[in-house]
């Protein structure tokens, strides 16, 4: 009895230790595509190309400044009344508190936000 429970710990620990880097991971793509999503809608508010790649880029780096170094890859889409505008987001997480596992360095995790442009909006 003694035997089976010294080698199961260690195995239900390292179990244990599983979880909890498959739930950080969740939790932090979720709020990589909060602000992807978040990042996409400042930037169809804009009114010009430039001003909604300027608004993405603030609102992502804002929401995500807390735990990663994020960027924004690209907003693509039409400012036209009735398009959309989609954004990508880069983001390399470090993996500090992981070390007991062995998982060091950094993960790249990409989330994309996409948002409509309101039909009856004026321009000009």
């Amino acid at each position: 009895m003694a035997v089976e429970v010294v080698l199961m710990v260690p195995i239900l620990f390292l179990f244990l230790l599983l979880v909890v880097v498959g739930g950080r991971y969740v939790s932090v793509k979720a709020d990589i595509e909060a602000a992807a999503r978040d990042a996409a809608r400042a930037a169809s508010l804009e009114r010009t190309p430039a001003d909604s790649q300027s608004a993405a880029n603030s609102v992502a780096v804002v929401a995500l400044d807390d735990f990663a170094t994020c960027w924004v890859s690209g907003v693509t889409g039409n400012l036209d009344a009735g398009g959309a505008v989609d954004v990508e987001i880069d983001c390399d997480v470090p993996n500090d508190g992981l070390g007991l596992l062995g998982i060091g360095g950094t993960t790249r995790i990409s989330a994309t936000g996409s948002a409509p442009i309101d039909t009856y909006r004026r321009f000009g």
